[in-house]
């Protein structure tokens, strides 16, 4: 290992990754396909990789690519659309796409039908205003060749082929529009990332540890990292030495970044909410619906609680998810405790907690009314996407808990970020992932910046760039300044993970 951190203290293992989410799967794979050599040991509380965040009951979006998400594209005050964040976060999925190619062509993990199908995104909006905003949003993406492909009508029959049961018992004269693109697709990231691991247990020096919960970190002198490690079966406790810690537990981040006491952690804050769908029970319902469509959030929504009628495939059989309806828990992962919250509360948060706090009193008010709801409310909620819904044919599905970012801000004191934060040490010993969407679909991009903020020298190397170039080819070019790349990319990826548009 080139690893740039000098260390003269014993170690017991090179990395530590900390969680069995798709973070950890990802950034586990990227380092033993560029340092073979590399002993890796992988710590998680549960009994089963990627039961938290990453499993397809509590992941809020499968599959974000920016091409129906309106929250990534929001209106500005002189009512042009921005869309740097769509344009980044497609690119990003293109990356992970094509990573996920060379696992398959790679036999590295099992057939792609088993991850990723492809589905179309739709973007679904009523009344004149809000079609007067998806129109101008087409107009702003199709600048883009990276959406190129997307189609916008206000053609109710064309809507109605596109998702006949979004029009079923429409009013006629209704203001409608919609936008479709059929390159969208359904990940399954549970699954895939128990594919990830499975692969990564195999190999020489790797070990995966489940009912294992770090319970303390702390630099040493040395440079290295010592672990505190309780098996929670047998009710033993072990130290364990690394190199370089990874902490990818979700929500179980932050209080571990708190530990690790870095001065780069100081200041970070979490806000978890919570997450329900509606679940249809119906076969004839489901078999009717072959898309996942996003509409607009209401005010004060966090971008997670985007309201969608989605197609999922979850163990191998098509589901029909409505939702997520937002909530709030001081849990900070869905089997965390209710002193989550209060014990992440520090002397040095406490100031961008609070400001944060009074900034977003419409959110805490959206929160609310939304723990508030009655099954008659949720089902009037479900009925703006499908008119002629029925209690009887859904049933409540607790989702997982996102735990918010909260960071120091000069001006305002403390922020609300909604998206991911990567954190880590000056001298890249150590580094952990904050926030939520659109986190698992973006795992590719997120964990080559952190190779390149921890193993910057490494990177730089021959070698590893070689060895990126071969699981990414696109490395370090942008897809969306180069049509033909982006074809033949998308082509590429297409045909390997059967995903091909007709």
């Amino acid at each position: 290992m080139t690893k740039k951190i000098k260390t003269v203290g014993k170690t017991d293992v090179d990395v530590i990754l900390i969680g069995a989410g798709i973070m950890s799967a990802t950034l586990g794979v990227l380092l033993k396909e560029l340092e073979p050599s590399l002993s890796i040991e992988i710590y998680e509380r549960l009994d089963i990789a990627a039961a938290e965040s990453s499993d397809a009951w509590n992941n809020a979006g499968t599959g974000h690519s920016a091409f129906c998400e309106l929250n990534y594209t929001p209106e500005k005050k002189d009512g042009t659309v921005e869309t740097v964040k769509a344009v980044q976060i497609a690119e990003h999925f293109e990356v992970s796409k094509q990573f996920w190619s060379y696992l398959v062509e790679k036999g590295l993990v099992s057939n792609p039908e088993n991850f990723i199908r492809k589905i179309p995104h739709m973007s679904f909006v009523w009344g004149r205003k809000n079609v007067d905003y998806l129109k101008k949003r087409y107009d702003a993406l199709q600048k883009c060749n990276l959406f190129s492909d997307m189609q916008y009508t206000e053609d109710i029959d064309v809507v109605k082929d596109w998702a006949p049961l979004i029009m079923d018992g429409r009013k006629k004269n209704e203001k409608v529009a919609a936008t479709k693109m059929d390159l969208g697709t359904d990940v399954n990231f549970g699954s895939l990332t128990r594919d990830m691991f499975n692969h990564l247990k195999n190999q020489e020096h790797v070990s995966l540890y489940f009912n294992h919960e770090i319970r303390d970190l702390k630099k040493n002198k040395d440079g290295n990292w010592s672990i505190s490690v309780k098996d929670l079966a047998a009710g033993d406790k072990r130290k364990r030495v690394a190199k370089f810690v990874f902490i990818g537990a979700g929500g179980g981040s932050l209080p571990l970044l708190e530990k690790s006491d870095i001065p780069e952690g100081k200041g970070f804050g979490g806000f978890p909410v919570s997450g329900q769908w509606l679940k249809c029970t119906n076969e004839e319902i489901i078999a009717k619906h072959h898309a996942k469509v996003y509409g607009k959030a209401a005010v004060g929504a966090p971008p997670m609680s985007v309201p969608h009628l989605d197609t999922r495939m979850i163990n191998g059989k098509q589901a029909l998810l409505f939702g997520p309806y937002a909530g709030f828990s001081t849990k900070f992962l869905k089997n965390g405790s209710f002193l989550d919250l209060p014990k992440s509360i520090k002397f040095n948060n406490i100031r961008p907690m609070l400001s944060a706090g009074l900034h977003n009193l419409d959110l805490t008010k959206y929160l609310i009314d939304q723990v508030r709801q009655s099954p008659e409310d949720r089902l009037e909620a479900l009925k703006e996407y499908l008119p002629t819904a029925e209690l009887k044919d859904w049933e409540l599905e607790y989702a997982g808990q996102r735990v918010q970012v909260i960071k120091k801000d000069e001006k305002e004191g403390g922020v609300l970020e909604f998206g991911t934060e990567v954190v880590s040490a000056a001298d890249g010993s150590i580094a952990a992932l904050l926030g939520a969407s659109p986190g698992a679909s973006t795992a590719v991009s997120i964990m080559l910046d952190l190779l390149n903020r921890c193993f910057a020298e490494d990177l730089a190397t021959p070698e590893w760039q070689a060895k990126v170039k071969d699981m990414i080819p696109t490395y370090g070019k942008a897809l969306a300044d180069d049509t033909q790349l982006c074809k033949s990319t998308r082509r590429r990826t297409s045909q390997i993970l059967k995903i091909e548009t007709i």
